[in-house]
This record gives C-alpha cells, structure tokens and sequence, in this order.
C-alpha cells in the first residue's frame, strides 16, 4: 500500500501489521506442540477413512477415540494407521473397519522405523492431496471457461434445513444474479464433536453440513452457472469444533468460499480457545491448498458491542487473523477478513463513519477479498426502513471496493429469507453497485473532515490494542474480553478434553506439503 485516500499513518499500519505477527508468534508456539482430536480425524479422512458403523458414529471418531483411549493420541494417527500399514498389510481403512467392528487387536504392535511408516503411507497421502489439487484447477477451469460476476460479489444464503430444497432456492438465487451461495448451518452444529454423514433433510435455522451435502449443491451450482454462463461460488462453514474436518470434506467437493475465523468460535460458541487455535492451523493449511476463500468473523463482535465505540477490535482482529492465516500458509488472496455495517441509524453522520471504516479496511488490507456484513443490530421489522438500510450498506460497499458483499435482506429481523425477499435485496444491489461502479474512483475525502479523521482515530486505537494484547497474550486478552466485550477462560468452554500433546513420535506430513502450495 503506498498511497492512502485516507491519508494513513502508513508507519503505524506497519507496525500494527508487526504487533499482530508477534501475537499470532506467541499463538503458534503454543500450537506447534498440540493436535486435536478433531485434526487427527481429519487425517483420518485423508487417509481415506470414511462412512460409519451400524450405530451411525463417523468412523475417523471410532478411530481417533479408540487412540484417546489407549493413550495414544498424541503420537498422532497417522503414526498409528501407517504403523499397522507397516506390520500388518492393513490399509487406514480396513483397521478402522477392524476396529468398528471390534476385530482390530494389535494395538501394541512393535514401533517401525519414522521413515518406513512415511514410505508406506506415501501413496495414500499422495492421492488424497492429487484429489484436493483435482478439485482446485477444476475450479480454476470453470473460472477461466464461464467467467463469474464483478466484485463486490453478491453473497446470498439458503438455510431450509433440506438439503434438496436448498438446493433449489440456491438455483434461483443465482438466476436472480448471486455470485456466491452460502448454506448457512444448522443452528449447533458447531458444538457437535462428529460430523454427521449423509444427505440431510431436516435442520434448525439451516442444513447440516455434511459432504454428501457439499456434493449435492456443487452440482446444483455447476448446473445453474453452465445455463447461466457464470461460475456461481459455494460457501459453507468449517469452524466450531469440527473446523479442519469440515475443511477437508470441502477441499475434497470443491467448495470456493468457508466461514473459518480464529476467534469467532471462542467468543460466540465458547469453544475453548486452546482447541479453536490448534484446529484453525490445520484447517486454514487445507483451505490454502485448496484455493478456498476463508471468510473471518469480525463483524459479530459488533452484533454484541457498539459499532462506534468498538471499531478497532474489529481491525485489531483482522490484523491477527492475517498473520495467523500466514503463518499457515495463505495468501491474501484468500482472506476474506471480516467488518460489517452496524452503527445505529439515529447516529449523526452514521454513514460517514460507516464509510470511513469500509475505506480504512479496504486500504490497509488491499489483496484481501474483504467480506463485508450488512446491518443487523438495528433492524427492527420495517421493510422499508431496512431495504434503506441495506441500500446504503450497499452504496458504501461499491463506494469502497469490497470483495464479498453478503446481502441484507428486508425481513432480516423477521424470517429466514424467502426467495422473494432474496430478489429484492440482489435487485437493490444491482442498481446500487451499477449507478455507483466508478463512485470510488470519482471523489476524494476532504482533508481534515470527518472521513479521514474517523479512520485514524480507529488505526490509533487499533495499535493501542494490539500492544497491550502483544504484552499480555491473546490468551489472557480472550479472558478479558477484549474481543466483544466477552470473557472466555482459557480452560474453560467445550472441547479442552480433545487437546493432546504431542509426543516424539507424532508426524503430520501434510502440513509442509500442503501449507504454501498449489
């Protein structure tokens, strides 16, 4: 960035961007040593574990929970599956079945050689990552051969709880004009320890996520951007206490966008945060790999905090969640860093400061496909006012050059969206963005005015905050509520059981071959 509409303190982003990487240093020291049961898992299903027993429990959870149980978890799955690969001639995924079906009995087999257990599952990681990279160039292809819209792309959401039936609306939304559809998640999900297997027709607030699932709208969206001669993008959720499993199971359907913040499940699931920042590692590894656009969760700090008063933890976050995303391996080209339009309407100059804020993010961050929220807070039921609201969301998203723009809706504080209502709000956005297309290159902030000092004053609050967080831990600041105004312990929330250190045994050969590559 080397010039500033706003003209920002370039020398204090700088070190904003150095205070965050020292805190996302202090993070990963801590994760370089743990696993998860949710990552072991996953390399479960990257081994090509898959399906479930009779009773209907995920088989990667019969194999990682029969570790946990034996002690062994900390030397890592992988170290087991390929040492049993080794000494018995069994593949990953007849042991699961083995022990599924209570026949598996050599679990105190004689320790192979680290490097005869990485020869002998060297064809089975070789495949699972040819199927990721697959997945990833088909994406590539059908960008190159349809085209897809403009950015802002027009990000809408489905959220039945049929899958069959999301499907459908999810057509419809982008015969209507959607860049990028997101299936909003079955409310709780994200506090379940499996993940459920299967085509699912019934779900609270939005449809579970499952990779049956995944297949099912990736092929109702390669349908619908063939007729309608553009490449329509899938989004869905790999955060919760399943992050890096969901992440896979995306890799391997060619999902393109995923909702996988570092924080966002600490503060509003009350994961714990030792297992959150060990499973967003892994998960953002695969996602880079995979070509997947991550989207961060910012904005709901101010669904619970104020938007004026609260603005720079939103930016403090996005400047973690960046290095963070870094340290695993992914480019800003896929971060689709998190801030949203939540001040309240009645605030004089509401909209200079929203404006100011929108500009401020897009300056400092200008690679990232930024995602951007509507109002929320303050919807109250009127459609009228809220279309207004949304409009203006939408003039000051074209204004300031967004990179994903999910669409407000009328009813926002009535009902899960209608197709109606989402045709309305695409149909708000097309006029918006198409009257207002060149609006950011046309006119400039007055020096001195309320734009430009709106946007320092938030930077310099930012920096504030990101040095006392890189003098105390982004633990402790967690269990200060820095973030939201929420408190979390750091050995509290769901999920702590699941953390496991890791031995001198423990391997993961995925990470360095996938973390930074294509």
């Amino acid at each position: 960035m080397s010039t500033s509409k706003l003209d920002l303190d370039l020398k204090k982003v700088e070190s904003a961007r150095n205070m965050a990487g020292e805190i996302a240093g202090q993070v990963q020291r801590f994760v370089e040593n743990y696993t998860t049961v949710a990552v072991e898992r996953t390399l479960c299903r990257l081994t090509g574990i898959d399906g479930t027993d009779s009773d209907g429990i995920p088989l990667p959870n019969l194999v990682v929970d029969a570790l946990k149980e034996k002690g062994m978890l900390g030397d890592g799955a992988l170290h087991f599956l390929g040492n049993v690969l080794c000494r018995k001639g069994m593949t990953p995924d007849q042991t699961a079945r083995a022990i599924s079906g209570g026949t598996f009995v050599s679990w105190d087999l004689p320790v192979s050689p680290h490097r005869d257990i990485e020869e002998a599952l060297k064809p089975v990681i070789d495949k699972s990552i040819a199927r990721i990279r697959e997945k990833r160039l088909e994406r590539e292809h059908n960008l190159k051969r349809l085209g897809e819209g403009p950015r802002p792309y027009l990000y809408v959401i489905v959220a039945t709880g049929n899958i069959y039936e999301d499907a459908v609306q999810a057509q419809a939304a982008a015969r209507q004009g959607a860049d990028i559809i997101a299936v909003i998640r079955t409310t709780g999900q994200s506090l379940l320890d499996f993940v459920p297997f299967g085509a699912t027709t019934e779900g609270f607030g939005g449809t579970f996520a499952t990779q049956e699932n995944f297949r099912i709208m990736r092929k109702a969206l390669d349908q619908v951007g063939e007729e309608t001669g553009r490449y329509i993008r899938l989004c869905n959720y790999c955060s919760g206490l399943c992050m890096p499993e969901i992440a896979v199971m995306g890799a391997f359907e060619g999902l393109d966008v995923m909702l996988n913040d570092a924080l966002y499940g600490i503060l509003f699931r009350d994961i714990n945060m030792q297992r959150t920042l060990v499973d967003q590692y892994f998960s953002r590894i695969i996602n880079g790999f995979a070509g997947v656009i991550i989207n961060t969760g910012e904005d709901n700090y101010l669904t619970t905090a104020d938007a004026f008063e609260e603005a720079h933890t939103v930016l403090a976050s996005d400047f973690i969640n960046e290095q963070l995303a870094l340290i695993a391996g992914l480019p800003p080209e896929q971060m689709g860093l998190g801030h949203a339009f939540e001040m309240d309407p009645g605030l004089e100059n509401a909209f200079l400061y929203e404006l100011a804020q929108a500009q401020m993010t897009r300056e400092i961050f200008p690679e990232a496909p930024l995602k951007y929220m509507p109002p929320t807070k303050f919807m109250t039921g009127n459609i009228f006012r809220g279309h207004i609201q949304d409009a203006l969301f939408n003039l000051a998203g074209i204004w300031t050059g967004q990179g994903i723009q999910l669409l407000g809706m009328p009813t926002e504080a009535i009902h899960t969206p209608f197709m109606s209502d989402r045709y309305l709000s695409i149909e708000n956005a097309r006029y918006i963005f198409t009257s207002f297309r060149s609006i950011g290159e046309e006119v400039e902030f007055k020096k001195n005015g309320i734009i430009r000092k709106r946007a320092a004053r938030v930077l310099e609050d930012a920096c504030r905050l990101l040095e006392k967080l890189r003098e105390e831990g982004l633990f402790t600041a967690l269990e200060k509520g820095y973030f939201a105004n929420i408190r979390r312990s750091r050995d509290g929330g769901k999920g702590l059981e699941g953390v496991t250190r890791k031995s001198s045994l423990y391997m993961n050969p995925y990470i360095e071959l996938l973390k930074g590559n294509k």
